[in-house]
């Protein structure tokens, strides 16, 4: 006696919502090949599967930090020696933000962030540290109470804007150059507002500030009131209290 059920089931096939029939009919299940170990490995290279991470590193930041109260992003470079003056600003900074009622969120790194951070734990108030994967990368420093490390850069310095009310900038290299200019390109084109930007040491910023006026003012690349977008102090008392006009505190 012939089954047309059983012969409809070997010309159609369906797959979730999709439904497949005759050639198009595929030999295995999903299920089989999500728990098939012996597949490509390739997969895990692509750039559908990194949309997925990036997507996770998103999710989990948002997740550590939705909570955090006011903060001040502090950026300065991993290259600052423990001991230092330079390091003791960072120490006696973190403890005034502290004070001024503000969390401490830095790179997470060694240096000037590490100062920070270390000022902010022994003011007990909250240190964060917001890694990156790099291949010569000293991991989290130990001031640290919240850390979340990331993978991509651009996911990272969304957390540094998102999750803070202002950026004081210490001396540092290439990255805090890079930290500082998305700053202010951000405040320039009003992606965030009011937004205080301090940079910190009057003799290492000069340079950059006289470029700025004299260059890339005069020459038209930049408004005369760019140059009001950020303050320039050697004085961390100032610093804090330039942050906490600007942020309405």
């Amino acid at each position: 006696m012939s089954n047309p059920e059983g012969l409809r089931a070997l010309e159609e096939q369906r797959l979730g919502p999709v439904l497949r029939r005759r050639e198009q009919m595929q030999p295995t299940t999903t299920d089989q090949r999500l728990l098939d170990t012996e597949g490509d490995s390739q997969w895990v290279h692509t750039d559908p599967w990194r949309v997925m991470r990036i997507q996770s590193e998103f999710v989990e930041g948002f997740g550590a930090l939705a909570e955090l109260p006011s903060a001040i992003s502090v950026f300065g470079s991993a290259r600052t020696p423990v001991g230092t003056p330079e390091y003791e600003i960072g120490v006696r900074l973190g403890r005034a933000l502290v004070g001024a009622g503000f969390a401490v969120i830095t790179g997470g790194g060694p240096g000037a962030m590490e100062a920070a951070n270390r000022g902010a734990r022994e003011a007990k108030g909250i240190s964060v540290g917001l890694g990156i994967e790099l291949p010569f990368e000293q991991g989290i420093n130990p001031h640290v109470d919240i850390g979340v490390n990331f993978r991509y850069f651009f996911v990272r310095k969304t957390m540094f804007v998102k999750y803070a009310q202002g950026f004081v900038v210490l001396p540092g290299g290439l990255g805090t150059l890079d930290e500082l200019f998305e700053a202010l390109t951000l405040v320039q084109t009003r992606k965030v507002t009011r937004f205080p930007i301090v940079l910190f040491g009057t003799g290492y910023w000069s340079g950059l500030v006289d470029w700025l006026r004299d260059t890339v003012v005069a020459q038209g690349k930049a408004s005369e009131r760019d140059l009001l977008l950020f303050h320039v102090t050697d004085d961390v008392e100032e610093a804090v209290a330039l942050v906490t006009k600007e942020t309405g505190r």
